[in-house]
């Protein structure tokens, strides 16, 4: 718990039948930390107490997620599949939803303007679709309050929602590192930019001043040095809409945005992932939080463009404590924006149920593991497909169905000419076996590696979708 008070003011927090004390600083800052709590469905009230008393009384004890990126996260419940279904059935008080107003900043913020909304038919409509699904299969699993804290902003890249540090910290960053150099106040040429940004506001503080004497209108302010690159810059949005809700305590995030990175290489936005991914789990200090990542969806026409997006994400496995929901096989051609966001939640929803909650299920479809070149076949293996795997059909928001009679499509093979030729699958349990006759000597696989696989169909057995993938590094 912290918050703000006068200097030196004694502060009593009074919850759950516990009652700590501090006393804020000379900044009139104050942080303390209540013992363990059980989840409570039950309303409580929260007591803080100085010199004057402030008393919530819907307080609820529970598990809490950050929901961020652009705009796929962002979406509403009501602008997704079944709005009006969704919202009639929206019936889950024990659901919490906060959602951060976008706030590009130049600095770090303390503090944020919002307030948390109780689920309800009349409120859910402006909930994150993708999130509301996620709390909602969560809610039904493990039977506890969840909390969203909806921190969203349509068509922004991933370098604003970087931390200064993880930028300064990465080897990857180091030319993005020099930009955000460049306009601080510590290089020459920034001292240069704001020496002249402060004397043109002193010049027009003179000119306002005698204006406003005059009864005159005023003109535009000079614009400060962190304004001159595109906005939201990097870092901004970290600034502005994450490092505010620090360190309201989290069980882990959830994470949609590339759209706008999209053209970029696997290395260069996996360096950028990392940092993200570092720079938040150093801010809040609770170690390694669960870290799930949607990979982007099928869309738009059928070019390279987003394979090496998709690639990073499912690259981004490699950092402990990470998860990634696989949506290739229900996005829209036309669309940038899916309906499908029930989905897209189920999906987190599994990693979250597999990982931190400890139920024993399978978190995701088939991931490419290991393959090996035998008798003018390429053997493919993959991970969470023990069960085996199979060719599937997703309709709708019906789960996917066994479709036996397709055949694979997407599938593709190439020699060491590198020259990709369509291919047959044959599924052998958990592996996939792939050949071509124009390919006698084949030396990489690719399954839907393209910017829209529609129709992608590889599936396990428990319905979930195979990630996108390559054998090879051409």
């Amino acid at each position: 718990m912290w918050g703000k008070a006068a200097p030196s003011e004694k502060v009593t927090v009074a919850f759950a039948g516990q009652e700590k004390s501090t006393t804020a600083g000379e900044n009139g800052l104050w942080q303390l930390t209540l013992d363990p709590l059980t989840a409570s469905k039950t309303p409580q009230p929260f007591v803080v107490s100085g010199e004057n008393t402030i008393t919530l009384k819907d307080v609820l004890v529970g598990e809490v997620w950050l929901c961020s990126g652009q705009s796929n996260m962002e979406w509403s419940v009501a602008k997704s599949a079944n709005p009006l279904e969704e919202k009639a059935a929206a019936n889950f008080p024990e659901i919490r939803h906060f959602k951060v107003p976008r706030t590009a900043s130049a600095f770090a913020r303390a503090d944020t303007k919002a307030g948390w909304q109780v689920c309800s038919p009349e409120t859910a409509g402006g909930f994150t679709a993708v999130g509301y699904a996620f709390a909602r299969d969560l809610f039904r699993e493990l039977d506890v309050p969840i909390g969203l804290l909806n921190s969203t902003w349509g068509g922004t890249a991933i370098e604003p929602w970087l931390s200064p540090e993880s930028i300064a910290s990465s080897p990857d960053l180091t030319e993005l590192q020099n930009k955000l150099f460049s306009l601080s106040s510590h290089s020459p040429e920034g001292k240069k930019l704001h020496a002249k940004y402060l004397a043109a506001l002193k010049k027009w503080t003179i000119e306002a001043e005698a204006a406003l004497a005059n009864d005159e209108s005023l003109t535009e302010p000079p614009t400060a040095p962190w304004q001159l690159a595109d906005n939201p810059q990097a870092t901004q949005l970290y600034k502005g809409m994450i490092h505010p809700l620090a360190p309201f305590a989290l069980r882990g995030a959830i994470w949609y945005q590339g759209e706008s990175n999209g053209k970029e290489s696997s290395t260069a936005y996996l360096g950028k992932l990392k940092a993200l991914i570092g720079g938040w789990r150093t801010l809040w200090t609770q170690g390694d939080f669960p870290f799930y990542i949607v990979q982007l969806s099928n869309f738009g026409p059928n070019s390279p463009s987003w394979t090496g997006v998709r690639e990073a994400q499912l690259q981004a496995l490699s950092i402990p404590n990470t998860g990634l929901a696989v949506t290739t096989d229900i996005g829209d051609s036309k669309d940038i924006h899916p309906k499908n966001k029930q989905d897209v939640g189920k999906r987190l929803a599994l990693w979250a149920l597999a990982g931190p909650y400890g139920k024993d299920i399978t978190p995701s479809g088939p991931l490419y593991k290991s393959h090996r070149v035998e008798d003018g076949k390429i053997r493919v293996s993959f991970e969470h497909a023990k069960s085996g795997l199979m060719i599937g059909k997703k309709e709708g928001l019906a789960p996917v169905a066994p479709d036996p009679a397709s055949k694979l499509l997407w599938i593709e093979i190439a020699g060491e000419d590198r020259i990709f030729k369509p291919a047959v699958a044959v599924i052998e349990g958990a592996d996939l076996v792939i050949s071509s006759p124009e390919v006698p000597a084949p030396a990489a696989a690719r399954y839907a590696y393209c910017q829209d696989p529609a129709g992608a169909n590889l599936y396990n057995k428990e319905g979930l979708p195979a990630s996108p993938f390559r054998t090879d590094l051409w």
